[in-house]
């Protein structure tokens, strides 16, 4: 809301006054929107007291550019400022900041109104704070004579722990987004009487005063005031953060009794000057309010905070917002992980415990292990050093250690973010230094390190060592402190479209109609960089959220170049990033490098339920774990084998050494892994032949890992992967007519019978660690080296198999990046090879019902205009080789027997296909135009939609419904085309 558009009712203003909509909600204030403050300025300092004063007589407030600080006025003159519900939008406001760590300077920015008052005496603060009576009367203050706004909520906290004020963050946060405003304070951190009386009338004016209680927050004068407040108006709604309801009683707080109170408890009255029968009847009060039963215990944050939304939605009448809450959490609980948790998880606490920190910055235990180094990269330029806001006292203690101590006399580090890169620079080129001595050992590199906190985490290592269990684990383990567990799979074809699905779940529309400005024509670029502007904006909320990019396969896109980065959110804020990748580095972070399994862990892994193997068996199992290159997806493999068949180790090894390998000419950095580990590739055959052996020579689950490698690299449904399987051709001809009989004679059995096989195939490569079960129910997901082999392995036919399957089976809407899949064996992507060559019947069909509406729901939906664009140009290429196919001629033999016979070609052998054809390169040729129409592209545009028309004409006449509607089309083109010639952009 612009004030200086509602000068009557705000009084005059500034002309300089300026306000931007919050980003935090589009239904309320940002901070720097509150009446109050302006908490984007680093500083938030109050003019002098005769300029202040004036503004306040005149009802006036200023508004200084956001690197400046802003004068706050007196809370009497904003009594009488009048704020309408309908161009107002609320925020929590905290009083003086949107965002807790900033309390910093708030406080110290108000040093010249710090009253001796607050100075910390007994004497003042055994007066009655907020000048009521020892009743407590709940009568708020008297608004007979000025409009005062009122809130929905107060929520009142005392701590300045980093995972306190990052959960009162969310709690506020995710309340806005549900349309209830808030006023957020700590109130001990503020000394001037003016700013307490604003709070206390923030106090009057809500409907629900939410006071978050901690350990500390006992010996709080202001704390023991807002609960004696609000429960005596009986609204009052405590969370406990590091507590329980039961920890509450006062004889165990005042006698230290428990481990809790032993150190925290005693008479906390006395601590501030406050009177012990207050004092009791505030904690007593609590007993009032246990009806919410709202515990953020044990790291319980999600629920705890769903659960208080949700409640204090009701309460207020907010029965719109229950609904979508429930379906929201309905939702996440069948969609937000991809696979189930192992229960089996062995190991990794290192590497655990050192994500954590890298992510919260908890610096417990052996901090100094735990510390993330970014190595600098040389630059020749000179840049300022740059410090790592710290929250605690110790982080600021190590610190100060750090840069006076074992960074002395080292070159300035700055963290550098620009559009297209963060890097690490150093004022200072890494160099070389020889001592006098000289010598081939005395020469020694110096570079610059420098220590990395929290926000984001890269994992890095081989194929199958276990990067994703890593992962997948740790979101399972901390998922509580996050709204939600964001996966994208990181492979470069798919990562930006994996990134655009999360729209769903962060409630955002991403459609270009959404994306398009009114105003003027964006670009196609423009709408693509708008559609992920929108879902990024939502990841930098105060709402954290954990986004897992997963096999992260190249830190550029796939489609346009340019850097996956740009998908992130600013790194520092509430969501945090955890990648996994097997390249060396990205982003120039220095990433987790994840070693191999303790040979304790890896045993384990491999003896299974297993436990009493002889000695001897041991040390096969050793052998086994090298020949394996102790991979762990080849350590899960064995012991799998081990657990489901009555075979001892010696002759599983004999086994995999007899097993004959097979050559294949290995390219790609994917294969590495593959190349050099020729013993990883038997264990496979090992797994196939035991199919084979259950099942028959062509067993239905060999065939299904035969056909997961041309999938998509995602989870695929059991159904779709049985289909493909089916559809491989067969060696010998008189085995697949006898099958055909077969299949004939049991029509009505064979739905029972494809859904049992294709259930005992599934089960089998599950037990056998082949694939693994996703959250969907009847989907399976396979490891990367499993499909590259597998792609590798597969016969001719293959591929071709799973396009038929795709086509006539998958679903537009939940199978999308399998049918995406498939348009990248058709058509010659980035100048690939076209892997499946289709017949023009067959090839018509996927056009019509798989290629146009892919690519106009791919351009619509997730405005991914360049994608769509260059999937309908590809196809309009196959369409015009294959009509070009069709009027070349063709020699048959009965032609050539006749020599008066003219040579005829497959447009006069078969017309109907050959108009058919013509007419579907028409109609993508028009859809293209159409699509160009939308980017401002009108001159393509206009050159596409003729050709149409002409193709059209010929074949269907002038009058036909399509020919017109083409021309229509064309009007259009030419009239904008003509606007942007007379009237050229600046």
């Amino acid at each position: 809301m612009d004030l200086g558009d509602n000068s009557d009712r705000l009084g005059s203003l500034p002309t300089t006054t300026s306000r931007t909509m919050s980003s935090s909600s589009s239904v309320f204030f940002s901070a720097n929107q509150s009446p109050f403050f302006s908490p984007r300025s680093s500083t938030c300092q109050l003019s002098d007291s005769a300029r202040f004063d004036t503004q306040c007589d005149s009802t006036n407030l200023s508004a200084d550019p956001p690197s400046s600080s802003s004068g706050i006025p007196d809370p009497e003159c904003l009594a009488n400022v009048g704020f309408p519900f309908s161009d107002v939008s609320f925020t929590a406001a905290a009083c003086v900041s949107s965002d807790f760590p900033k309390f910093d300077h708030l406080s110290s920015s108000y040093g010249h109104m710090q009253d001796n008052d607050y100075s910390g005496s007994i004497e003042k603060h055994r007066k009655p704070i907020r000048g009521r009576d020892a009743s407590f009367s709940p009568v708020p203050v008297s608004l007979s004579s000025c409009r005062q706004r009122s809130y929905d909520l107060y929520i009142g906290l005392h701590g300045r722990k980093p995972s306190l004020l990052r959960f009162a963050n969310w709690l506020r946060a995710d309340l806005e987004v549900q349309g209830m405003s808030c006023f957020l304070s700590d109130r001990a951190r503020f000394r001037n009487s003016r700013k307490h009386k604003l709070i206390e009338r923030a106090m009057d004016v809500s409907s629900f005063g939410v006071v978050i209680l901690t350990r500390k927050s006992f010996r709080n004068p202001y704390t023991i005031e807002e609960l004696r407040y609000f429960s005596s108006k009986k609204n009052l709604v405590p969370i406990y953060f590091d507590l329980n309801p039961g920890d509450c009683l006062v004889r165990d707080i005042v006698e230290r009794r428990g481990e809790l109170w032993e150190k925290n408890g005693g008479e906390l009255w006395v601590s501030y000057g406050g009177l012990e029968k207050e004092w009791k009847e505030a904690v007593n009060g609590l007993v009032r309010a246990n009806e919410w039963k709202l515990e953020a215990q044990d790291g319980c944050w999600r629920d705890c905070i769903l659960r208080a939304v949700t409640l204090l939605a009701m309460r207020l009448g907010r029965r719109s917002v229950v609904d979508r809450l429930t379906k929201w959490r309905e939702k996440v609980d069948k969609e937000e992980f991809p696979f189930l948790r192992n229960d089996n998880f062995i190991g990794r606490k290192k590497e655990l415990s050192e994500l954590e920190f890298i992510l919260f910055g908890d610096i417990s235990g052996e901090s100094e292990r735990d510390y993330f180094e970014l190595k600098a990269r040389p630059k020749r330029k000179n840049l300022a050093k740059w410090r790592s806001k710290s929250n605690t006292l110790e982080e600021r203690c190590r610190e100060w250690q750090w840069e006076s101590g074992s960074q002395k006399g080292k070159e300035p580090v700055i963290w550098k973010e620009s559009e297209k890169e963060i890097e690490m620079q150093s004022t200072e080129r890494q160099h070389y230094q020889r001592s006098r001595g000289g010598g081939r050992n005395s020469r020694r590199k110096r570079s610059a390190k420098f220590v990395y906190g929290k926000g984001i985490a890269c994992v890095t290592g081989d194929s199958g060592i276990g990067k994703t269990e890593l992962l997948l684990e740790f979101a399972y383990r901390y998922h509580q402190r996050y709204k939600m567990v964001l996966w994208i799979g990181g492979e470069s074809r798919y990562i930006r479209q994996n990134y655009l699905n999360l729209w769903s779940f962060l409630d955002v529309d991403i459609g270009v109609e959404n994306c398009m400005d009114k105003r003027q024509m964006k670009i196609f670029e423009e709408q693509e960089e708008a559609a992920i502007s929108r879902v990024r904006k939502e990841l930098m909320r105060n709402i954290p959220f954990l986004v897992v990019i997963d096999n992260l396969e190249s830190e550029k896109d796939w489609w346009d170049r340019k850097l996956v980065m740009d998908l992130l959110p600013r790194f520092g804020g509430e969501t945090h990033i955890l990648i996994s990748t097997r390249l060396p580095r990205v982003m120039n972070l220095e990433p987790l490098k994840l070693s191999y399994l303790s040979g304790v862990e890896a045993m384990s892994l491999m003896q299974g339920s297993i436990k009493d193997y002889p000695i001897a068996e041991v040390d096969v199992l050793r052998v086994i774990e090298e020949k394996v290159g102790r991979l762990t997806l080849g350590l899960a493999i064995v012991g799998a084998i081990l657990s489901e068949l009555p075979i001892n180790p010696s002759r599983l090894l004999d086994t995999i050494n007899r097993m004959p390998s097979r050559d294949f000419s290995w390219s790609g950095r994917e294969a590495h892994s593959l190349r050099k580990n020729t013993f990883l590739l038997q264990l496979f055959e090992v797994c196939f032949s035991i199919f084979d052996h259950a099942d028959g020579p062509r067993s239905l689950a060999t065939r299904m890992v035969q056909v997961c490698g041309w999938f998509a690299p995602a989870a695929i449904p059991v159904s779709l992967l049985a289909l493909a399987a089916h559809k491989i051709p067969e060696k010998h001809k008189g085995t697949r007519f006898w099958r055909k009989l077969f299949r004939s004679m049991t029509c009505g059995f064979s739905s029972y019978y494809s859904k049992r096989f294709e259930s005992e195939a599934s089960s089998m490569l599950l037990r056998f660690n082949i694939a693994r079960s996703s959250t969907k129910q009847g989907y399976v997901h396979f490891n990367e080296l499993i499909r590259i082999y597998a792609r590798k392995r597969g016969v001719t036919g293959v591929s071709h198999a799973v396009v038929q399957a795709v086509v006539s089976r998958a679903s537009l809407s939940h199978h999308s990046e399998h049918i995406w899949a498939v348009c990248f064996l058709l058509f010659g992507f980035d100048n690939d090879p076209t892997v499946v060559e289709l017949r023009v019947s067959e090839l018509l069909y996927v056009v019509k019902e798989v290629i146009l509406p892919l690519a106009i729901r791919t351009f619509m939906v997730f405005s991914r205009c360049t994608a769509a664009l260059e999937l309908l140009r590809l196809c309009t290429d196959a369409l015009e080789a294959a009509e070009q196919a069709f009027v070349t001629p063709v020699e048959k033999w009965l032609d050539k027997s006749l020599c008066w016979r003219p040579v005829r070609t497959n447009a006069q052998l078969n017309p109907c296909l050959w108009q058919e054809l013509a007419l579907s390169r028409a109609t993508v040729l028009e859809s293209r135009a159409k699509l160009m129409l939308r980017g401002g592209q009108f001159d393509l545009g206009d050159d596409l939609i003729r050709k149409a028309i002409f193709i059209r004409n010929s074949i269907c006449g002038e009058d036909h419904p399509d020919t017109v509607s083409a021309r229509e089309t064309l009007s259009k083109l030419t009239r904008l085309l003509a606007d942007v010639q007379t009237h050229p952009s600046p």
